[in-house]
């Protein structure tokens, strides 16, 4: 049985990958850039291109079963590819954005509803995961903090409840081993509603140094931020962020039911990655 892993440079696929490895599965890991690979000894690899329906017949072969991301535009051909190689079942990397308030016309919960729609109009099995905002996103302040200087960012209270990574790949792990999660999907959140600044708060704490925040007004953050981050998804985590100011998230108990034990905080993320923040 060979299981596909996409997307496996990634921040969840490479986690899914290496804790599949760990438990002796046969495995193959695509991307686009196949050659730039660095996979564990026995690991197969391919190219697929989510823009280029013509990989996925080849990436898919032999395939079992698949973790998958995908984009819109190409995500009815790859579920049809997995449906010819006779995939039985599929874990979907989604966004909890798609079960939101006013994802009908967000552009990021649109972007990722409309793979599900795909997937669900497929004949394949499937658990789709949405996590919610992850952990990982503090490393976004990464360089003002190590320099001494202040995080700039909008919505200073603006709450999300982050998800630790490992946790999604656990999930991911579980979902692709338990069929009692087939037609399943999974909201996954953090164990508690945070705002940026309680946030900033853990990191200055951990530290044992003050981390000044400064307030960005919409308009600031359009012009920082829009130099690296698309049009579209800008104006999505604004509207997100803008909505939960002095709102706590709501907070789902997910990752413990299916692991059986309680999600990582956000205060153990800032531990392990705490030398990422540190001044030289």
């Amino acid at each position: 049985m060979t299981i596909l892993v996409t997307g496996a440079r990634g921040t969840i696929g490479r986690r899914v990958l290496d804790r599949l490895h760990a438990a002796g599965h046969t495995l193959r890991a695509s991307s686009r850039t196949p050659e730039e690979l660095v996979v564990p000894a026995g690991v197969d690899v391919a190219a697929l291109d989510l823009n280029r329906p013509g990989t996925f017949d080849a990436a898919l072969r032999g395939v079992d079963k698949a973790f998958l991301y995908a984009e819109p535009e190409g995500a009815k051909d790859l579920f049809a590819a997995a449906a010819r190689a006779g995939v039985r079942h599929v874990v979907l990397l989604s966004s909890s954005t798609v079960g939101e308030p006013g994802a009908e016309t967000d552009p990021l919960a649109l972007h990722h509803a409309a793979v599900e729609d795909a997937l669900a109009a497929s004949a394949l099995s499937a658990t789709v995961l949405r996590p919610g905002a992850f952990a990982g996103n503090a490393f976004g302040w990464r360089e003002a903090v190590r320099g001494g200087q202040p995080v700039r960012l909008p919505y200073a209270q603006a709450h999300t409840a982050p998800v630790h990574e490992d946790d999604v790949a656990d999930v991911a792990v579980a979902a692709l081993a338990d069929e009692a999660l087939a037609g399943r999907t999974l909201t996954l959140t953090g164990p508690r509603s945070l705002s940026f600044r309680e946030q900033i708060g853990i990191l200055a704490a951990l530290l044992r140094r003050e981390i000044p925040v400064h307030e960005l007004t919409r308009q600031e953050a359009v012009e920082q931020m829009g130099r690296f981050v698309p049009a579209p998804v800008l104006t999505s985590l604004l509207d997100q962020w803008a909505a939960s100011v002095d709102r706590p998230v709501t907070v789902t108990d997910t990752v413990e039911r299916v692991t059986g034990r309680p999600a990582r905080t956000f205060r153990q993320w800032a531990e392990e990655h705490l030398g990422a923040f540190a001044q030289d």
